[in-house]
């Protein structure tokens, strides 16, 4: 089955003189395959006309048009935004339990919670669809009764949303009183204390953090008597504890309500420590999405790395496996980068790095709670800031990608990136647009190949994972250590999303102390001990999956959690 999708944000009929009507070779037998629409002026292509010659999709200067090939087995959308419009095809399982959703963002999953939700009633691609048919697309399979319920309004849903740092634009007031107000199944104080905000009780939703205003938000849907909970991307800003305190809060409510849970998440630990169940949408981001078969959360996440789902015979993406590596042998050092002992005092808070040394090329990561001085290491080392007990001169060039991101009011093609790497993160079509205008994601990969176009010996990456999708984490990944070979440079990685910071590591800086307070880090070392460490001080084991390689929190006080505690393996045991 072909589809034809047209970005109409990206569509630019007055520059080009609709150039793809004008190119398609199918004009040349008779057939009018382009069409413009007379409300918009825009073009229509008529998929029953279209031959997939790809043409047009070449031809057009801005990147607007895709035509897909998708599987016949897929059948008819559930919904469609108009014609050539996003489609997407099936929708989730609803479990007891907590049912995880991963996937690429812009392939469905707001769509399909929107669905969930009761918000939008589902259009199976055309207009004129009533729920009578919406359910009878189903009859037969669990979601039947849930789709009843829904189109009778006898289900209340609650939704957690993805952007929490926009809340407080719509939310007012103190956090005791938000919570106090969201608080109908009694258990909100409970939850405060588990998502440790009792700090943050008192403040203004305007006073926030990132981290807090997430755990404010999950606080405020949990809180809530309700039949389904929809929570999406609950680690975002969260540091490496508390996203584990998140996963056992919403694992305990679904365990003790027996509600449905859905939740998407993009930290593939965090979904296997909090999933029974998931589902992988795959698809073509902003032109289709399409929700596989219910699976267990092992068997889900492992088929989702390995890019085919076998029980779709469905190959979507290249496989991604994880390497258990010994300790790091030194090989070809091309570069010795040595640090003094750094210090650096606030009126409220202290940080102390102990020296050490960068053995290039290679990937250092660091981890380490929030508020706990990494990106305070990461500025001294940038020369952004000063330590206080010596003047830094490493002598080397120095490219620093930051935390926090500020935009500038200029086009993407202003900052003159390296051709190749526009091309590997996929960033052409951003050339001749204004940074202003990008969002969260796409800000994040322009500044990750800003800082790798820039010639440096050490290259700063603060949290580069921040507002992207699964799938673009495990991209950037691949292209990071790509460049490491290409280029024989070091690269130093800060992040929270430790299976990220696992695939790329060859050593580890760990940071420890009380947030916000006071900071310790270590020397770099090897990623075995460097993982042990780290892992001890969050108290939590990681075993390996005897399939992908890839780590996985054990279950607390499980046989395997007790013998590696008992051996001192936090990391895994070979």
């Amino acid at each position: 089955m072909r589809i034809a999708v047209i970005d109409r944000e990206r569509c630019k009929v007055r520059i080009c003189g609709l150039q793809c009507k004008k190119c398609c070779p199918m004009v040349k037998t008779g057939k009018e395959t382009v069409i413009v629409d007379e409300d918009s002026g825009k073009p229509i292509i008529v998929e029953d006309m279209c031959s997939g010659c790809g043409i047009c999709v070449k031809k057009c200067p801005f990147d607007a048009i895709q035509i897909i090939n998708i599987v016949e087995e897929v059948g008819e959308p559930i919904h469609q935004y108009g014609v050539n419009g996003f489609r997407l095809y099936n929708l989730p399982t609803p479990k007891e339990g907590v049912v995880g959703i991963v996937g690429a963002n812009g392939i469905g999953k707001t769509t399909m919670m929107k669905i969930l939700s009761g918000e939008l009633k589902p259009n199976l691609g055309r207009e004129g669809a009533d729920w009578g048919e919406v359910v009878d697309r189903f009859r037969g399979k669990e979601i039947q009764n849930y789709l009843e319920k829904l189109s009778r309004k006898d289900l209340k849903a609650v939704y957690k949303p993805q952007h929490v740092d926009k809340i407080p634009v719509h939310v007012k007031g103190d956090v005791r009183g938000i919570l106090e107000r969201s608080d109908t199944s009694g258990r909100m104080m409970d939850i405060v204390e588990k998502l440790d905000l009792s700090n943050a009780f008192e403040a203004d939703m305007k006073e926030l953090s990132g981290g807090e205003l997430q755990r404010v938000a999950l606080a405020a849907c949990l809180a809530r008597d309700a039949d389904v909970y929809l929570i999406d991307e609950p680690s975002s800003y969260l540091d490496v504890r508390e996203r584990i305190n998140m996963a056992k809060v919403i694992r305990e409510i679904a365990e003790k309500t027996k509600k449905y849970v859905f939740v998407i998440e993009h930290d593939l630990i965090v979904l296997d420590y909090l999933s029974d169940y998931v589902h992988v949408i795959y698809g073509a981001p902003g032109a289709y999405g399409v929700i596989s078969n219910i699976k267990g959360t092992r068997v889900g996440i492992n088929e989702y790395l390995s890019g085919y789902l076998k029980s779709e015979n469905v190959r979507f993406r290249e496989e991604i496996r994880f390497d258990v590596r010994p300790p790091k042998e030194k090989k070809e050092i091309k570069e010795k980068i040595d640090y003094p002992e750094l210090k650096k005092h606030y009126e409220r808070f202290k940080l102390d790095v102990d020296c050490g040394m960068i053995e290039g090329p290679e990937m250092l990561g660091i981890l380490g709670k929030n508020a706990i001085g990494k990106t305070t290491f990461v500025k001294m080392l940038a020369g952004v800031i000063e330590p206080d007990n010596t003047k830094l001169d490493l002598n080397l060039k120095v490219s620093y990608k930051p935390q926090y991101i500020e935009a500038q009011d200029a086009l993407v093609v202003s900052l003159h990136p390296d051709p190749e790497l526009v091309e590997r993160f996929r960033i052409r079509h951003l050339m001749d647009r204004n940074m202003n205008d990008l969002s969260g994601g796409e800000l994040q990969k322009v500044a990750i190949v800003d800082c790798l176009s820039k010639d440096a010996d050490l290259y700063l990456l603060d949290e580069p994972s921040a507002y992207l999708d699964v799938e673009e984490r495990l991209k950037m990944s691949k292209h990071l250590k790509k460049y490491i070979e290409d280029h024989r440079k070091s690269i130093l990685v800060v992040d929270h999303d430790i299976m990220l910071i696992d695939y790329l590591s060859d050593q580890l800086m760990i940071f420890s102390g009380e947030g916000g307070k006071s900071g310790h880090a270590t020397k770099p070392m090897d990623l075995r001990s460097g993982m042990n460490r780290f892992l001890k001080d969050m108290n939590t084991t990681f075993r390996r999956d005897a399939e992908t390689k890839r780590p996985r929190i054990n279950k607390p006080d499980s046989v395997k959690d007790r013998e590696q505690r008992s051996s001192g393996e936090y990391y895994y045991v070979e």
